[in-house]
Parts: structure tokens; C-alpha cells; sequence
């Protein structure tokens, strides 16, 4: 009896330390599993974070007579009125789809949902590029308020203004590219002899109305970029308007300041929509030379193009600083709106230069 209990309870300690040998072998698989799966996870994060320093590079402009021998498939010197303009813009959104990184605001996964820099740089491009876009459909196509519009024209147009930040059904770089795709048909028509069906009018009215534009544009960004600072100001919405009102009163005085978390958003939107803007005001000084000679303007906007070419030297700073006016730290954006605030100037100059008979 006493042999039988010992055997019995030999069995049970064979069995606990067969469970326990058991427990540590899983055990120690678990663990090989967790540190190769916690070393994989470790490898992804540095990659995505050396691919996000890469990716953060702004690029480099172009000429815009080169990607106009390049679109057009012809030694085009300016003869084709147009191409010049549609080919910097086709080539200003190829550099905005196929940078390195690709087109980033809509990026879901690391690195580039954790960059927000060059989406902002992204967004003032693509600002640019609408407005653009919309000033080739209502004014440079068109001989007069009640032709035809270009049917080219007309498709793209639509595609610029998609949501930046789509990643799926459809996405947003399919958009652009079927704006692009757009605009190329256009060019394609432009440069062929043979057709009529496609126009391009360098007249000083046209370029006024983009102008326009324009100088809203880059004075709201000069606004948005003083503001890091924060400022009191006078309100004068309704300044030089005699008997006109407004449908809510606002304060006299207001008070304005943009948020610190914003500070780098504006000023890379603000950099994004400078470094477009530089390649489409090249491009038009060469289809509207003779509009310009004529109303002895091209140095006024040679000059305009000199201001917003500032905005585009090297940072220097790990971080874009917001530090006082006159304070101990720069602040960087108090001087990319010099610059913008410079530009928008000589484009009102600009406007009634072409204005004047």
C-alpha cells in the first residue's frame, strides 16, 4: 500500500515538472516571438523616421521654358502662346504628385501621418494651382465674357479642387492626375497648328483678373503670418465705404494672434504657395512679353518675382521660432510675411500698370 501511494505520488511530481518544463519551453517561445515582433516594430519606427527627414525636403524648382520643350514636344521659344504658362503648371503639379515621398496630406500610415510641414507646403501649391486653374478656364481660353469655354479646361478645373486629403474612393492623387491629364489634352491642342478649337489670350485685363487673385491671396497669408506675434488691430472692414454695412457688428478693435500649434502650418503654406507662384509669374513673363513691354511692366513683375524667390532660402532652424518683434529669437514668420508683404505690393503696382490704357 505505502509502495502504491509512493509511486502514485511520484507520478504527480513527474507530471508537475513535466507541466512546469512545458510552461517554461512556451514560456520562452512567447518571449523569442515578443522581442522579434518588439524588434521589427523598433526597425519600422527608424525607418519611418529616416524616410520622414527625407521626406521633408522641399523640391527644387524648374524652368519653365525647359518643361515647355518638354510638354509641348517642340523647341518652343514663347511662339506658342500659352504653352510656356500650361506646361509650368502641368510640371508645378507633377513636382506637387511625384517629389520624393509622393504626395503626402493624405498619408494614413507613418512617416507621413506624422509630417505635417510638407502637407502644408502641399496646400499653398495646390491653392495656387486652383486659382490657376480657374483664371485659364474663365479668362486666358476665353476671347470674351460670352464665348465658349475650353472643354479641357472645363474637366480639369473640377479634379484641383478634389479634397487634399482623400486616401481612398477616389483618392487624391488620381484627381490631380486626371486634371493633369486635363491640361495636357489642352497643351496638345494648343500646339498644333492644324486646330483652333483650343486659344490662349495674353491681354492685360486677363492677367489682371489673376492678379487679382492673387493679391488676396498673399495678402490674407501676410495677415496670418503677422499675427504669430499677436496684434491689436483697428477694425477697417468697412474703412473708405461710404453707407455700406455688414451683417454682424464686430468690434472697433481686435485682437489677433495665431495659435502656436499653427505657427509652422502657415508658414509652410505660405512657402508652398511663394515657391508655385514663382514658377507661374516665370512662365508668364514669357507668353505676355509683349503685353508687358507694351505697358513697360516687366520689371515690376521681375521684381515681384525677386521678392517671393526670398521666401525661398534654406531654414536654418531645426524649428520654425516665433519669438517677439524685436525680442531675443527670430521669428520666421514675421519674415517670410516681409517678403510676401513685399511681393503683394508689387502686384497692386503691377495691376495699375496693366490697368492704364
Amino acid at each position: 500500500m505505502f509502495n502504491k501511494i509512493s509511486s502514485s505520488a511520484a507520478g504527480v511530481k513527474q507530471q508537475a515538472v513535466t507541466r512546469w518544463q512545458d510552461f517554461r519551453s512556451d514560456l520562452s517561445d512567447s518571449n523569442r516571438w515578443f522581442k522579434a515582433a518588439l524588434f521589427a516594430i523598433l526597425i519600422y519606427l527608424l525607418v519611418a523616421l529616416v524616410l520622414g527627414i527625407v521626406w521633408s525636403f522641399e523640391p527644387d524648382g524648374f524652368d519653365v521654358r525647359e518643361a515647355a520643350q518638354l510638354e509641348a514636344k517642340t523647341q518652343t521659344d514663347g511662339r506658342v502662346i500659352g504653352a510656356t504658362t500650361t506646361a509650368a503648371l502641368i510640371t508645378v503639379v507633377d513636382t506637387l504628385l511625384n517629389k520624393t515621398g509622393g504626395y503626402l496630406s493624405n498619408d494614413i500610415a507613418p512617416p507621413g501621418v506624422w509630417l505635417d510641414n510638407i502637407p502644408n507646403w502641399e496646400y499653398g501649391v495646390i491653392i495656387q494651382v486652383r486659382d490657376f486653374t480657374k483664371a485659364m478656364r474663365e479668362a486666358f481660353s476665353r476671347s470674351q465674357s460670352q464665348s465658349t469655354e475650353d472643354k479641357d479646361l472645363a474637366l480639369a478645373e473640377p479634379r484641383f479642387n478634389f479634397d487634399s486629403r482623400s486616401w481612398i474612393l477616389p483618392k487624391t492623387e488620381s484627381e490631380y492626375a486626371g486634371g493633369v491629364k486635363h491640361l495636357r489634352s489642352y497643351l496638345m491642342r494648343l500646339s498644333d497648328p492644324e486646330r483652333q478649337d483650343a486659344q490662349f489670350y495674353t491681354r492685360a485685363d486677363n492677367l489682371n483678373y489673376w492678379l487679382r487673385t492673387v493679391d488676396t491671396r498673399l495678402g490674407s497669408l501676410s495677415q496670418r503670418l503677422s499675427a504669430s506675434v499677436g496684434q491689436r488691430r483697428l477694425n477697417t472692414d468697412l474703412a473708405g465705404s461710404p453707407g455700406a454695412s455688414q451683417s454682424t457688428e464686430t468690434p472697433a478693435e481686435l485682437v489677433v494672434k495665431t495659435s502656436w500649434f499653427e505657427i509652422d502650418d502657415i508658414f509652410f503654406e505660405a512657402r508652398g504657395s511663394a515657391w508655385a507662384l514663382i514658377h507661374l509669374l516665370k512662365a508668364i513673363e514669357v507668353d505676355f512679353a509683349d503685353v508687358l513691354e507694351k505697358k513697360n511692366a516687366r520689371v515690376s513683375l521681375q521684381q515681384i518675382i525677386r521678392e517671393l524667390e526670398g521666401t525661398q532660402q534654406p531654414i536654418r532652424s531645426p524649428l520654425i521660432l516665433n519669438g517677439t518683434g524685436f525680442g531675443l529669437w527670430a521669428n520666421h514668420s514675421l519674415v517670410m510675411a516681409n517678403y510676401i508683404s513685399r511681393a503683394n505690393a508689387a502686384i497692386v503696382d503691377l495691376r495699375d500698370l496693366l490697368s492704364r490704357g
